[in-house]
């Protein structure tokens, strides 16, 4: 048993483990962070905005509708004008045969 534990300990000597990890720097890490905690951006000017940026000004005041005069008179003029009617159009999906349909319409109804 002391044999196998000369032997275990002239292994683990040659091994050389050591005990504690050794720190690794990384250069170009440090001077990456070195640069960005040195950095001091320009102040910007008090004027910067000038010319990129439009001068507010409020818009009017909108005025308050009014009731025209002789509203009846023109109450009975709306009443006694006639309706303006759209004409019918005269070709509607209905009178296309179905073998000449396109659209939605035809993609349903097709066997």
């Amino acid at each position: 048993m002391s044999s196998v534990l000369r032997i275990a300990a002239r292994q683990v000597s040659r091994r050389g483990f050591a005990t504690s990890a050794v720190a690794r720097k990384d250069l170009v890490q440090d001077l990456y962070l070195r640069e960005l905690k040195a950095y001091k951006p320009a102040p910007a000017a008090k004027d910067a905005h000038v010319g990129a940026v439009k001068q507010f000004s409020l818009p009017p005041s909108p005025k308050a509708p009014s009731l025209p005069a002789d509203l009846a008179a023109e109450l009975s003029a709306y009443d006694a004008a006639e309706p303006v009617v759209a004409d019918k159009p005269t070709a509607s999906a209905e009178s296309v045969p179905a073998s000449e349909q396109t659209g939605a319409e035809a993609f349903l109804e097709a066997p």
